[in-house]
């Protein structure tokens, strides 16, 4: 079933169209109406006559006109070439230049007129000075047809300037509010069942969510069930979530679902330089959705358009910004409820949109798309890999306990590098193998052919394994599913671990054991080599951020209290939130439960020191270990999340 959006059906109109009448092509121009288009008429015209004047009256060349005087003596003076004659009108070329006697300087060829009355016996007397009569003009002219062809060039260069200034205002030739008038309306057809729509069959992961969405479907196919009993649908649904959790594919099969047209647009697609450009096309798109209602209007990123209005002065691409968010709300606060067309927008930043936007309403309804749960996940690898021939060792089960926090574009994305994988090795399936180094390719990099020296190998071994055995010996902590010091990214090596279950609460232990379990690589180092390398950066800056956040944050110290000293809002303006004296003590809070932590990663590395070595030796000697094979070769036994070996 093919997902992807029909393209669009004029360049002028920012918003894509799925389900909607098939309408018969029809000029984007709409004849010769309106103002704009007389104007460009007359204008064509004057043109056009100026042109053809100029060519026929003007354009005649610099031959001067001579008296037949003149003409007598120089043809008695031997100095005529050749002439043309046509009745009484003679064209004629000299041997030698001549001065014009009305000035302008020298010239050859001439025109002359011969009065009626000469009987100066002309033939004769050109005759004997052995001048030339020709059968062709000496001077020669364009002809009708010529002329009127160049006399069109101006106008082709008028219209393509009028119709290329008229699409960088960015209305197009019959848009709203265009150059040229309005479009003509479209003509009344009848909705053709829709192939290929996207249904909730395609929506995986987010079942509380559509749920929330079911009574738009019913509403779209039942509406008069719902106007007997008095109800009105929410005018808009607000979709908040993080990016790649499948708002836009969730309002696609709203509209799938109902067999509605559906009209989706960047909010970003509204904006131009031109101040009321924005508020024109969002006219039209809710005439078009209206026209064909019941149906549903999808305007994506929402927040370029609608965030809070200020109250200042500002530059005119913020007035077109308010502008078109007014039309927006201007629009929304116009429906009566039974027209059947429901908006459905999407953002990832509910918390900056204009309380106009989000009254009752307007989008009184706010549904949160969160990442899915593990369950989701398993869902959403199965839509993604139906197409894909899966080798039989393949255990999407197990894919989606190692995933936790992916959103349904990241498994997308994984499924797709699984499938590449398994292409470029030459490979019918695609294997277990496949799906799990496309994991680690998502998350960590792709592989480097990185040449170490021994003692950094050795060294990225202890510092690898001092990560992993503390995850393993801590109390509770995430379970180590893979070890590898092979280059990945900015990575010399990497300790995958995930957790068992989702966890959406984590205690203080919980948290010391994270700050234990990445404070290990460190704490190897020191203990086996006695030094402290680079390797520890991104460890660090982990660190750093739990710390602050048990401080800080979440109230796990006794010294800073039970309240938010620093809001999550505020750690890029680390220092702007609280009392000088408040991150004081903060710093010291944070510094002495990284130093506890450290402490307790050095003894148990020193503690468990034969199993330290035994980890590093494996890793030296095959550069990767799976789950099992690490837990077996440090001897120990990894417990379930209910506690069993």
């Amino acid at each position: 079933m093919s997902n992807a959006a029909p393209p669009r059906k004029a360049p002028d109109q920012p918003w894509r169209a799925e389900g909607t009448p098939d309408e018969t092509p029809r000029p984007s121009g709409g004849g010769l109406r309106g103002g704009k288009w007389w104007g460009l008429l007359v204008t064509a015209v004057i043109v056009f006559l100026l042109a053809y004047v100029g060519l026929n009256y003007l354009g005649k060349g610099n031959e001067p006109t001579i008296s037949y005087t003149e003409f007598s003596r120089e043809v008695g003076a031997g100095n005529v070439a050749r002439i043309y004659s046509k009745g009484d009108a003679i064209q004629g070329e000299l041997k030698s230049p001549r001065a014009n006697p009305d000035g302008g300087g020298d010239y050859t060829k001439f025109r002359t007129q011969r009065p009626a009355f000469a009987d100066d016996k002309l033939w004769q007397n050109l005759s004997s000075h052995g001048v030339t009569v020709t059968a062709r003009p000496v001077v020669q002219e364009r002809g009708l047809v010529s002329n009127l062809l160049i006399s069109l060039i101006p106008i082709v260069l008028l219209a393509a300037v009028w119709i290329f200034i008229a699409r960088r205002a960015g209305t197009g030739l019959g848009g709203a509010g265009g150059m040229f008038g309005r479009k003509a309306p479209p003509r009344p057809v009848e909705l053709r069942p829709g192939t290929g729509r996207t249904t909730f069959a395609d929506v995986a992961g987010i079942d509380e969510v559509k749920g929330e969405l079911d009574d738009v479907v019913d509403f779209l196919k039942h509406p008069d069930t719902y106007r007997r009993m008095g109800a009105k649908l929410p005018r808009g649904v607000l979709l908040a979530g993080s990016p790649g959790t499948g708002k836009t594919l969730l309002a696609r099969a709203v509209a799938g679902e109902a067999g509605v047209p559906f009209f989706s647009a960047s909010a970003s697609e509204f904006i131009e330089m031109i101040v009321g450009v924005g508020a024109s096309r969002v006219r039209e798109l809710f005439a078009e959705a209206r026209k064909v209602a019941p149906s549903i209007i999808f305007i994506d990123e929402i927040d370029t358009i609608g965030r809070v209005r200020g109250g200042g002065a500002s530059m005119s691409g913020h007035d077109e910004r308010e502008q078109t968010l007014n039309q927006i709300l201007t629009e929304m606060d116009g429906f009566s409820g039974s027209e059947g067309v429901i908006v459905i927008a999407a953002t990832n930043r509910a918390d900056i949109l204009d309380p106009a936007l989000t009254r009752p309403g307007r989008f009184d309804r706010v549904v949160s798309v969160a990442p899915p749960d593990r369950g989701g996940r398993e869902a959403i690898l199965r839509i993604h890999t139906r197409e894909m021939p899966l080798a039989g060792d393949v255990d999407l089960t197990q894919l989606a306990r190692v995933t936790p926090g992916m959103t349904g574009a990241d498994l997308a994305n994984l499924a797709n590098e699984g499938a590449l994988l398994a292409v470029k090795g030459k490979r019918d399936q695609v294997t277990r193998a496949d799906l799990s180094e496309a994991l680690e390719k998502v998350q960590l990099g792709a592989e480097r052919t990185l040449v170490m020296p021994e003692e950094d190998r050795r060294r990225t071994a202890y510092h690898e394994s001092g990560h992993a055995l503390l995850g393993m010996l801590q109390t509770g902590a995430d379970p180590v599913r893979k070890i590898t010091i092979v280059p990945r990214g900015r990575a010399l090596g990497v300790t995958m671990s995930t957790p068992e279950v989702e966890r959406y609460a984590h205690s203080e232990g919980y948290l010391r054991g994270r700050i234990i379990g990445a404070l290990g690589g460190m704490a190897a180092e020191e203990v086996v080599y006695g030094v402290v390398t680079t390797g520890a950066e991104s460890d660090l800056e982990q660190v750093t951020n739990i710390a602050r956040g048990m401080v800080a944050r979440w109230g796990m110290s006794e010294r800073v209290g039970r309240f938010s000293a620093l809001p999550s809002d505020a750690q890029q303006a680390y220092g702007l939130s609280a009392a000088p004296q408040t991150l004081d003590v903060i710093d010291a809070e944070m510094r002495r439960i990284v130093d506890e932590c450290y402490e307790e990663a050095c003894q148990k590395l020193r503690d468990h020191r034969g199993r330290l070595d035994a980890l590093a030796h494996a890793l030296l000697e095959n550069e990767t270990l799976e789950e099992a094979d690490a837990y077996r070769i440090a001897g120990i036994t990894r417990l379930t999340k209910d506690g069993e070996a």
